[in-house]
């Protein structure tokens, strides 16, 4: 890695605060990419985000452990001693330093505090910003990756997570082609719905053909939705469950292995029939149009509409 370095000529051009306040806008300030000493690097004290979750930052610590900073953070100079302040990335400058680095890449932007918040506010939008990969491009990747490795454990150990995990992330990856067909054909209604059939198909195989076979009859345009698919795979799986609970009680002494299966993510309090919903209000209509509008879905689905907020969220938590 190259030797840690600064900006004395950027730094003294902008001088103190009030010098950068007046000297250009962030938009036509010039980028300048660097790799600086992490003590020479502060936290922007004003940042709207106060606390920054601790597992979050384990887990990226293990990430730059074996890759490195991957993106850049972006810093405004703080003082011509070529200091500089944190605009976006504190994330990553913290588990950096979890990670035992001792200097990062930076991109330097003249940035006014006045402006600093309005680029943080922005960044973390991040409409047009970033775009997390769709569930099953993920899967795939994650699922090449884990194909290097031995087992699944040293490839679960390797992200730093737990083999279930690794399990549930490759899942959409392992589609079968009846699924993946209808998936792309717009039938279904998500990746994860997609999983949820595919779940329901490892418990009870005919009931998932059948269902299939309702999907593939659907008019052109229309889509099954999760909560069909959940109804389905919860009702098989309470069935299930009522029946080895009877014949534990029928064969008390019989000592059987009862171990789930690791395909049945579902937790036992969830795994009952679903009491009946709690009615509530609909959401504003024009809200959910604007919402899919900025997403650039199809206002028709709420369901997709939230899940792709999920994953726009978790890939903010995630940057």
């Amino acid at each position: 890695m190259p030797a840690p370095c600064r900006s004395p000529d950027l730094a003294s051009r902008i001088g103190d605060n009030d010098t950068l306040g007046t000297a250009m806008t962030f938009k036509d300030s010039s980028a300048q990419f660097q790799i600086v000493d992490l003590t020479m690097i502060e936290p922007d004290a004003s940042h709207p985000r106060k606390s920054v979750d601790e597992a979050s930052v384990k887990s990226l610590a293990n990430s730059i452990k074996k890759m490195g900073v991957i993106q850049p953070l972006l810093v405004r100079p703080a003082d011509a001693a070529g200091r500089y302040t944190v605009i976006a990335g504190e994330r990553r400058r913290q588990a950096a330093i979890v990670a035992g680095e001792k200097s990062v890449p930076v991109v330097v932007r003249a940035c006014a505090p006045d402006e600093t918040l309005e680029v943080q506010v922005f960044e973390n939008i991040g409409l047009g910003v970033r775009s997390p990969l769709e569930p099953r491009e993920m899967a795939n990747a994650i699922q090449a990756i884990a194909e290097r490795f031995a087992t699944p454990e040293e490839a679960a150990q390797y992200f730093g997570r737990a083999p279930t995990w690794l399990s549930q992330a490759t899942a959409a990856a392992n589609l079968s082609e009846k699924v993946t067909a209808l998936l792309d054909a717009g039938k279904i209604s998500s990746t994860s719905t997609a999983v949820q059939i595919e779940k329901l198909a490892k418990k009870n195989e005919a009931k998932a053909e059948s269902l299939i076979g309702h999907i593939e009859q659907l008019p052109e345009g229309e889509k099954v939705s999760r909560k069909v698919v959940a109804s389905a795979l919860s009702q098989e799986t309470g069935r299930r469950k009522k029946s080895e609970e009877a014949t534990a009680a029928a064969e008390p002494a019989a000592g059987g292995n009862n171990d789930v299966p690791p395909w049945e993510e579902l937790p036992a309090a969830t795994q009952a029939a679903p009491a009946p919903a709690t009615p509530r209000g609909r959401v504003n209509p024009g809200k959910v149009k604007l919402v899919a509008e900025i997403l650039g879905l199809s206002d028709g689905d709420e369901e997709e509409i939230l899940e792709r907020l999920i994953d726009e969220f978790l890939a903010l938590k995630r940057a």
